[in-house]
């Protein structure tokens, strides 16, 4: 047999050429469920704010799987026994770790489903998909839910403080928003990795590729994801869907670009006894394309709120974001809502509490870059001792890392000022 026609190759703008063997893990890309990650933005709303972030989740999850690839291979050269079925379910568990995502990722995450987190949606595909074929998934589903204590490391390159998703996304996000300041050395990272007890650690040599690592991941969080404007952009969305869910309850006949968005505005099922069969089908259904034209044809309702606020989104009329000292008081609430009032008054548009709560909401962001309690990064000292990264370090500024930073803010109307 031509050994050409044995794998596929994609070629991947981070890590170059990407081979796929053909077997399982091509028919899984090949699976619509897959490919509807095409169709869903990496960033959610990012690229309103970086013009180049319309790279999918699709392409990222193709990334991590590459990097699960590479690392395998490297622990393999370093006398880690993994078997072929190990090799081969831990490529998949990594694959689909993504496959639960909804629209615009983590935009609408908690809107669309209550008691809900992606994670839930995609251990349920997992098992939908290993059911279609026949148990094929079996093993992938015991390492993707830390279920494999045999070999726990696999579970950790899927989900830890330095698991593969993580270097994948940093590297991916940080070269199309051009906020350089993410990048991460993956390639070091990747050659010090190793199995130690049961775990995976980084050779001492490998220290400085992780501090780099984790100053990235915060500099990612303060600069891209926790941006000012992709904060007002998440919230005027979600305004957006919670008028639409308002008008409904109401009575009110809305056109929908696809019934299985319809479903989930009228129903919002409860994923907190699992993720039914046709909550699952009608979530598979969805992507980024159901929710934009969607606000396309909002923006033509006779509900004056619902139109203005996605006539803002298509033009890109944001909200400001104030981020602000210290907790909003009583006296900020009541000031914000009595100016957002008379603004809208003076364009015409109602100007109720109801109506008032569409344009403005008081929030906090969170971003926590490095968490060493039960969960950290471990460095292989001499002497066969592995040591937590903040105590392994030779710097402070580490320490100062693993505090988490909450930044109390107000998203707004422009016309106001705070």
């Amino acid at each position: 047999m031509d050994k050409s026609t044995q794998y596929k190759i994609f070629n991947d703008p981070i890590h170059g050429f990407i081979t796929v063997p053909k077997g399982i893990i091509l028919d899984l890309i090949d699976h619509p469920y897959i490919q509807r990650l095409r169709r869903i933005k990496q960033m959610g709303l990012g690229y309103l704010v970086f013009p180049a972030a319309e790279h999918s989740r699709f392409s990222h999850a193709l990334g991590a799987m590459e990097l699960a690839q590479r690392t395998l291979n490297n622990l393999r050269e370093k006398d880690t026994t993994i078997s072929p079925a190990e090799y081969e379910a831990t490529l998949i568990a990594v694959l689909l770790h993504d496959v639960g995502h909804g629209p615009l990722s983590h935009t609408l995450e908690f809107n669309l489903i209550e008691d809900f987190h992606h994670e839930k949606m995609t251990l349920a595909v997992m098992k939908y998909l290993n059911k279609e074929m026949n148990g094929v998934l079996d093993l992938a589903i015991k390492i993707f839910t830390d279920q494999y204590p045999k070999k726990p490391f696999l579970n950790q390159l899927i989900s830890s403080q330095l698991d593969i998703d993580r270097l994948d996304y940093l590297k991916r996000d940080s070269v199309f928003t051009s906020v350089y300041e993410g990048s991460v050395g993956i390639e070091r990272i990747l050659k010090t990795m190793r199995v130690h007890k049961g775990n995976i650690v980084i050779e001492k040599k490998g220290i400085y590729a992780i501090e780099n690592y984790i100053l990235a991941r915060r500099l990612m969080y303060m600069q891209v994801y926790l941006h000012k404007t992709v904060l007002s952009a998440d919230i005027l969305i979600r305004n957006i869907f919670r008028r639409v869910r308002a008008l409904i309850a109401k009575g009110k006949k809305l056109y929908h670009a696809s019934p299985a968005l319809q479903f989930f505005l009228e129903n919002q099922p409860s994923a907190k006894k699992g993720v039914s069969k046709t909550v699952l089908e009608k979530y598979l259904q969805l992507d980024d394309n159901d929710v934009f034209q969607s606000i396309k044809y909002w923006q033509h309702s006779d509900d004056p709120i619902l139109a203005n606020l996605c006539k803002r989104f298509q033009a890109r009329s944001l909200f400001r974001t104030t981020f602000l000292n210290n907790k909003p008081t009583k006296k900020l609430v009541k000031n914000v809502k009595a100016k957002t009032q008379k603004s809208l008054k003076e364009k015409g548009l109602p100007y109720d509490n109801d109506s008032a709560s569409y344009y403005f909401c008081f929030d906090e962001s969170y971003s926590e870059a490095y968490r060493y309690e039960n969960e950290g990064i471990w460095i292989l000292e001499e002497k066969d001792k592995a040591v937590e990264f903040s105590k392994a370090a030779d710097t402070q500024n580490i320490i100062a890392l693993t505090q988490p930073v909450v930044k109390p803010y107000v998203v707004h109307l422009k016309s106001i000022n705070v």
